[in-house]
């Protein structure tokens, strides 16, 4: 139940991302949403690899307390990416707008510069 909460609210604030920014918005929502999980899934696999090489035993038996245990490993590393993500994002879109006040409409209208 906690995990489609968390799925909702991604894709909510990528949504309102690309609504800011008159992006496309639901390609962007699912884009939060698979990010999440993409991260998730890399991160476990690669402390999985690491800890195999370690010699340690941690995912070796199917045992449902492991799964919880992995979900958890894998919560924060899904909601950074995600974090990153949309920082890139914003930055990027921030930067590719023009400014509605820009100088050449003032120079029709008598203002001063």
């Amino acid at each position: 139940m906690l995990g489609l909460i968390l799925i909702y609210f991604i894709g909510k604030k990528f949504y309102e991302l690309a609504e800011e920014y008159e992006k496309h918005k639901w390609g962007l929502g699912i884009l939060g949403v698979v990010i999440y999980y993409a991260g998730s899934i890399i991160s476990v696999l690669l402390i999985g690899v690491i800890l195999a090489l370690s010699g340690s035993s941690f995912f070796e038996s199917s045992n449902s307390s492991n799964d919880l245990v992995a979900g958890l490993i894998g919560l924060p590393f899904g909601l950074l990416s995600c974090y990153v993500l949309y920082m890139y994002l914003e930055k990027k879109w921030k930067k590719e707008t023009v400014p509605t006040d820009s100088l050449i409409d003032q120079i029709g209208n008598g203002k001063s510069l």
